[in-house]
């Protein structure tokens, strides 16, 4: 075997390589003995089917079969011979294949770039610190009663988050125009589910009460015929009704699994799963904020293979998230521009947190490993059932050893660059991932 490599452009190389006529022809020789004994040829009794005849027949599909196999072997000690690490898959190029003399192909393909990580120590981190407080406690009390409160009937003015039972006529230049009328149509105020304007008037309205609500349609909006019209709405309320909170007791603890201590177990309890949210959040958000320094300092060729790998990840990924969402219908292949960008950050990202894991010479740590499926079990009733789970299935360690690298290849990054501890409250780091 004879190999000359070549770099054509960027990461692309290509490589001529050459295989003796000898160890082809002998190949198809082979394959075609083996197949005179097991064809069925009139004339010839089975096994006794002369080669002259088989290689008549089936000599062109033998050699390519063959070719095909001598071109993955002789690529793949080429590459080792060369010490090449390839990006991805070749593509190969039949150059000469002749009975009887030298078989000759062309290998393309692209390899991994030499990465080296630069500008850390010049990163500037912003790591935000964040205290659970009992406002922050008591206000997700108050949104878990909200999950189990009741609509109420109410004899005072509405409020945003109540909810109005109304009647209206919608017209254009004084004619109704269609889906501008409504009987008994509920509505929570505050929830932006109507045009900008509709709601205004209905704020501090009465039940018995009309009122008139004047809007513009949006120029987006998805009835061609309305785009951009002024209208008016002319509003009946039927009915105030007010959100009734269940009182925080035992009763309300129960419904939430805790058996027994009550409101103050309850308390501690979503106070533990506040904290486990909040710390994931923020180790998500310094994580991001080092991946964007990273990319920021080093702006590296990333081989289209692995993008392209990506992509495919990635594309189904938001098939299997459609089909949760229970569209099951057949759906277009979804183009790979959608995905183009975010996957080659990602294998950006790869790259560099991958050489970081080599330069710093890593090994997943088992204690982080172990409290990474530990801290994923916590969310579930059994996470003890979970945790054996993850550690009876190789697969899933895997995973979860490269995610550990991964966060401490995180922690080199943070160790060396310039951060600054900022306070934050919980509310505004929260709602911001939300």
């Amino acid at each position: 075997m004879q190999v000359s490599v070549e770099t054509t452009q960027g990461l692309e190389r290509r490589l001529t390589i050459t295989v003796s006529a000898d160890s082809v022809d002998s190949a198809v020789k082979q394959r075609l003995q083996q197949l005179a004994k097991t064809q069925r040829i009139n004339g010839f009794r089975p096994g006794k089917v002369p080669v002259s005849v088989i290689k008549k027949r089936f000599g062109a599909a033998v050699r390519q079969e063959v070719a095909g196999d001598v071109m993955q072997r002789n690529f793949y000690e080429a590459i080792m011979k060369e010490q090449i690490t390839p990006a991805g898959m070749p593509t190969f190029d039949l150059t000469k294949d002749v009975d009887g003399e030298d078989l000759e192909f062309v290998a393309t393909f692209e390899v991994y770039p030499e990465v080296e990580v630069k500008g850390v120590e010049e990163l500037e981190i912003e790591k935000a610190v964040v205290e659970i407080t009992d406002k922050d406690l008591d206000n997700m009390m108050e949104t878990l009663q909200k999950q189990h409160a009741t609509w109420k009937d109410v004899k005072r003015k509405a409020k945003k988050d109540d909810k109005v039972v109304i009647d209206f006529i919608g017209t254009i230049d004084g004619e109704e125009f269609d889906g501008g009328k409504a009987e008994d149509f509920p509505l929570e105020l505050g929830k932006g589910r109507m045009i900008p304007g509709f709601e205004k008037p209905l704020v501090g309205a009465k039940k018995g009460e009309e009122v008139t609500a004047e809007v513009t349609f949006p120029e987006d909006y998805h009835a061609e015929a309305l785009k951009g019209k002024d209208a008016v709405f002319n509003i009946t309320v039927k009915n105030v009704e007010g959100l009734s909170l269940p009182k925080l007791n035992d009763e309300f603890a129960v419904l939430f699994g805790v058996q027994e201590g009550g409101v103050d177990a309850l308390k501690a309890e979503v106070k533990k799963n506040m904290q486990r949210e909040l710390d994931q959040t923020l180790k998500s958000q310094l994580k991001e904020a080092v991946i964007a320094g990273l990319i920021e300092k080093n702006d590296i060729e990333v081989p289209q293979g692995l993008i392209d790998q990506e992509i495919n990840v990635l594309r189904d990924q938001a098939k299997q998230r459609f089909e949760q969402q229970g569209q099951t219908a057949a759906m277009p292949e979804l183009p790979a521009d959608l995905f183009q960008d975010n996957a080659k950050r990602r294998v950006s990202v790869g790259l560099l947190l991958g050489e970081i894991i080599k330069t710093e010479e890593l090994k997943a740590d088992q204690d982080k490993v172990d409290t990474l499926i530990e801290t994923a079990a916590s969310a579930y009733e059994d996470p003890q059932e979970v945790i054996d789970y993850y550690k009876g299935n190789n697969e899933l360690m895997q995973q979860m050893q490269n995610l550990a690298l991964e966060e401490q290849a995180i922690e080199v990054v943070v160790s060396k660059a310039k951060v600054t501890e900022v306070e934050k409250p919980f509310d505004e780091i929260m709602n911001k991932t939300a």
